[in-house]
């Protein structure tokens, strides 16, 4: 998912992608850690696209409180 497709998704499904990419982030350090993962790029993709996330986050909340 891209960054303009979270805009138009629910706080919901924001929330439950979080979840999802913070298990996928659990298990991607348990790979590295046992030598099995070799794309350790990912690791820093998934934590990027949790920001993301919670940046746009954010920014709802301040738009609600400025509203």
């Amino acid at each position: 998912m891209t960054s303009t497709e979270y805009k138009d998704a629910p706080e919901e499904e924001l929330q439950e992608k979080i979840g999802d990419l913070s298990k996928e982030l659990f298990e991607l350090r348990m790979q590295k850690s046992t030598g099995q993962l070799g794309q350790t790029h990912l690791i820093k993709q998934v934590k990027k696209e949790i920001a993301r996330i919670k940046t746009l986050m954010a920014e709802r909340k301040l738009e609600k409180v400025a509203s």
